[in-house]
């Protein structure tokens, strides 16, 4: 999904829509196109923002504070200022500067427009659908997005993005997979840091935030979604991998250890 040039990241949905297309020969972006314009005009007879007693938003709210606090934190340390990114819950569609969205594209983030898009349906969907229940599997989801800011103010993000217009599709999708993974990376640093500063973490918060990572794994999605695993169709990582750096994040809470050329 683009949009002046970026790029939107970390959807998860699209996964899903690539697996079809290629189960079924159809081209995943018309596919995509198709569903985004139904839940777009669904979307136009909604009242706009999540209800005011929405517990989730709230939820989701708090963290997205707690990840502010966590990485001004970090940034200060190094000398410089952290630019705080926008939060804009959603359900069913929404429009950013990276193009339209749907919720078959899960949670992401926009580079163009430093927006966190969080939607939460997702959220309802990672306890019903990927048995990931806890807060802090949400947590984790909002942590990765932010994860993508960061890799954004870093310049990360435009680096792999110049790359792509001189790759295959598989070569690019295995830059996508590190920057995936990185993410993961510092979302776990994120909640090293949190819990040092605010003692978040309750029993059971760490498993919650694993089983989400490994409930959406490319090869547990793809086999789910067709029968088969399509490596070189790979975006986001294996499940475990994006367990693996999620805790490294987590056990260490130290960035040099989640650089981008080490992510494997």
């Amino acid at each position: 999904m683009s949009g002046g040039g970026k790029v939107a990241l970390g959807g998860i949905g699209v996964i899903i829509v690539v697996a079809i297309g290629l189960l079924t020969g159809q081209d995943p972006q018309e596919i995509l196109s198709n569903i985004q314009g139904t839940q777009t005009e669904q979307a136009e007879t909604r009242p706009a923002g999540p209800r005011p007693d929405d517990k989730t938003a709230d939820f989701v709210s708090a963290v997205l504070g707690s990840t502010e606090d966590v990485w001004s934190q970090i940034y200060q340390q190094n000398g410089s200022e952290y630019e705080k990114p926008v939060l804009q819950m959603f359900s069913n569609a929404t429009q950013s500067a990276c193009g339209g969205a749907s919720s078959a594209m899960g949670p992401f983030y926009c580079p163009a427009d430093h927006k966190v898009y969080i939607d939460l349906t997702f959220c309802d969907e990672l306890r019903e659908r990927f048995n990931a229940p806890g807060e802090f599997a949400v947590a984790y989801v909002v942590a990765h997005e932010v994860g993508h800011h960061v890799q954004n103010l870093m310049g990360i993000s435009q680096q792999v993005q110049e790359q792509r217009r001189n790759l295959s599709e598989a070569e690019y999708n295995k830059l996508s997979v590190k920057l995936e993974l990185q993410a993961d990376f510092l979302a776990g640093v994120w909640a090293n840091h949190a819990n040092q500063m605010s003692k978040i973490l309750e029993p059971g918060d760490l498993e919650a935030a694993l089983t989400a990572a490994n409930a959406i794994g490319d090869d547990k999605l793809q086999k789910e979604s067709q029968g088969y695993v399509v490596p070189d169709a790979f975006t986001h990582g294996t499940s475990q991998q994006r367990m693996y750096w999620f805790k490294k994040g987590y056990e260490t809470g130290d960035l040099s250890q989640g650089r981008y050329q080490d992510i494997r």
